[in-house]
């Protein structure tokens, strides 16, 4: 194999395999990248046995052929070149070497056999629809820093993407719960997924597919099966398996009922609860907020290090209520609202909280509230 490849090509296609590969791995093999050339493509494939991408590139192909090397080392030596440098990859096809060559850097990195390396195995998918870029980045966005870190329940360390009924009719929906705060997120049903399964993608492959859905102008593939979801653009390919679990009736936990309605500007209230909750201590972070006419006030109260309060000015018109949440969580969903008004909608001290953007409703929040 023989390929001059330009250097910020070659660190955008070796900087999506590195983050797939696992550091800590008993399979050696799992810490290279595949790179294939034919042609005038080459592609740098990488898997963690869950995850695989595959990302192809134009590239002046010598002499075709396919070798594994060390993902991160590649990376390394790619990231250390200088921009616009042109990069040679040779592999004589008789030794175990790959030698990387710009200017006047030479390195010589160990490889393991192709023949090693483990490819997904392909999948029947029930359901294949291409919806645009800043769809998806919405939905994943939104909804993902719900994502439970629970080992035990496995089955909420992912977003659950679904076909669900919405307000104006059926809708491609992203939910995201770790029992104390939820996301619950909406986009129109693109043609093609009306039958698709729910599944639930993985924590570290939404991170991953974040890296694609950086341009607002492409279109994405998506094919869903009961065990695996693929998301393609024209250069890349992200195959995962999904959790195998259920996910839980998440509908129930998502008030219907409250009436106590408050309007703030978003931006203001989460750099007032950011402020306040300066002082708390890391164990609680409680934050209370204390309503009144068309008045909040954000108070919070560590016996170890200090009290704090902030007033701002709101839309309330309803009774007194005086509730509780940690500061985190109040933060993270605030910090979702692409509107200037946030919308709380409470029912009592104790019951779980609805946040929308302001007339939205296909982005809903739900947060429980703490003892303060």
């Amino acid at each position: 194999m023989k390929i001059s490849i330009e250097r910020g090509t070659l660190l955008k296609a070796v900087s999506q395999a590195q983050s797939v590969v696992e550091r800590r791995n008993t399979i050696p093999i799992l810490a290279n990248v595949l790179i294939e050339a034919e042609g005038e493509t080459v592609s740098f494939r990488a898997t963690d046995l869950d995850i695989e991408v595959v990302d192809k590139t134009l590239a002046q192909v010598e002499r075709a052929g396919a070798i594994t090397v060390s993902a991160v080392t590649l990376h390394e030596i790619v990231r250390k070149l200088p921009d616009g440098a042109l990069v040679r990859l040779t592999n004589d096809g008789v030794s175990d070497r790959l030698l990387v060559e710009a200017g006047r850097s030479s390195f010589s990195l160990t490889t393991l056999p192709r023949e090693d390396f483990p490819v997904m195995a392909t999948s029947e998918y029930a359901a294949n629809f291409v919806a645009p870029a800043k769809v998806l980045r919405r939905l994943f966005d939104k909804s993902k820093f719900a994502i439970s870190t629970e080992e035990t329940r496995y089955y909420l360390n992912g977003v659950y993407l679904h076909v669900s009924e919405g307000e104006d009719g059926r809708v491609l929906r992203c939910v995201a719960t770790d029992g104390h705060r939820l996301a619950r997120i909406d986009a129109p049903l693109p043609d093609g997924a009306e039958n698709m399964p729910g599944v639930i993608v993985p924590r570290k492959t939404v991170g991953e597919l974040r890296k694609l859905l950086d341009d607002d102008d492409i279109e994405i593939a998506v094919s869903v099966s009961d065990t695996k979801v693929r998301f393609a653009t024209p250069e890349i390919t992200l195959t995962s398996k999904v959790i195998d679990g259920t996910f839980p009736d998440y509908t129930r936990v998502i008030p219907m009922g409250n009436t106590r309605k408050l309007e703030v500007d978003a931006a203001e209230f989460a750099k007032a609860v950011d402020r306040v909750a300066t002082v708390s201590s890391e164990r609680s972070r409680a934050v209370k907020l204390s309503l009144d006419e068309d008045r909040l006030i954000l108070s919070v109260n560590a016996p170890d290090s200090g009290a704090a309060e902030e007033e701002l000015a709101v839309a309330y018109g309803d009774e007194k209520l005086e509730i509780g949440f940690n500061a985190k969580y109040l933060l993270e969903i605030a910090s979702q609202v692409d509107r200037e008004n946030a919308v709380f909608m409470f029912n009592s001290s104790g019951d779980p909280t609805l946040m929308r953007e302001g007339s939205d409703t296909s982005a809903v929040y739900v947060v429980m509230p703490m003892r303060v």
